[in-house]
């Protein structure tokens, strides 16, 4: 059984967080973050071509964790590949030992660096989990039995900054629908907007792990005010951030400050260190959580 789904069907409050494969194939420093984390998080999801930069696979990196006894979320995504690719990858997931599965859209190749490339996106999030959910009912999508069908804990994303918001709670519905038992959300800088969203969103019945992303500089919280849809980042963050000489440690000051914000909010946290991951077990030490996690 997936640990992450025993950790949130517990009501333990969960942390997740995520690597991002190399480009290339040099796997050392990202398998080095990821066991330097894994006491530290119930589960670690490994990005699918972030942002349409081309990468390392995640179902090649979730494979790797697996080995070292880590416990993955597979992230796919819809843009690269058609219905076909889709179910075939989920079925490999499931050989290779791989039991979360997180459901994504994907980003459009205009943001990334191979704009000339042609997006897929036979499925969405949405029919994609429903795919997933088809496939473990021993069907694949053209109605043909499989011999043998996969187990999942299948997620999905959210974005709960958004504006207006009620579009993102209409689809949060249909992807419980389809399959989705857990939730991870875009990142969250303002924790009275998203006690707005759980009072609507906790009537779904399925746990939400709000999104941490690591403010780096100044320069980089403009940057998601900027084009990152759904995120918002509030001045006075950016100018702690921005006067602060130390700027892991206010990067770790204010996370820590965040997850003690959302924690009575919602069922756990999804940490994006962007590189930072080595950073993880003192934000987690800051803001009191390590012995909760640990069990």
């Amino acid at each position: 059984m997936s640990r992450l789904k025993e950790a949130l069907e517990s009501g333990r409050f969960t942390v997740t967080a995520e690597v991002g494969p190399s480009k290339g194939v040099h796997t050392a420093p990202l398998l080095e973050d990821a066991e330097a984390i894994s006491g530290e998080v119930d589960a670690i999801n490994v990005t699918d071509q972030q942002s349409a930069v081309m990468r390392l696979g995640s179902l090649a990196v979730c494979h790797l964790l697996v080995e070292k006894g880590l416990e993955p979320v597979f992230q796919l995504a819809c843009r690269d590949r058609n219905r076909i690719a889709l179910q075939s990858d989920l079925l490999s997931a499931h050989v290779m030992g791989i039991e979360n599965v997180l459901c994504l859209t994907g980003d459009y190749v205009t943001l990334g660096d191979h704009p000339q490339a042609k997006a897929v996106f036979d499925l969405d999030s949405v029919s994609l989990l429903e795919t997933a959910r088809q496939l473990q009912e021993g069907r694949d999508l053209a109605g043909k039995e499989l011999v043998g069908a996969p187990r999942f804990y299948l997620g999905a994303t959210v974005s709960p900054g958004a504006n207006p918001l009620e579009p993102q709670l209409v689809k949060m519905e249909r992807k419980v629908q389809a399959g989705a038992r857990f939730f991870q959300t875009q990142g969250v800088f303002e924790p009275q907007r998203f006690e707005v969203f759980m009072r609507d969103a906790k009537d779904l019945g399925v746990p939400v792990l709000a999104g941490i992303i690591l403010l780096k500089s100044a320069g980089m919280a403009r940057f998601m005010n900027r084009n990152v849809a759904g995120v918002h980042v509030p001045e006075a963050l950016i100018e702690e951030i921005d006067g602060a000489g130390d700027k892991r440690q206010a990067s770790i000051e204010i996370a820590a400050r965040l997850i003690s914000e959302l924690r009575p909010l919602c069922q756990g946290v999804h940490i994006m260190a962007i590189g930072w991951e080595k950073l993880i077990p003192r934000i987690l030490e800051t803001a009191g959580l390590p012995a909760s996690i640990k069990g």
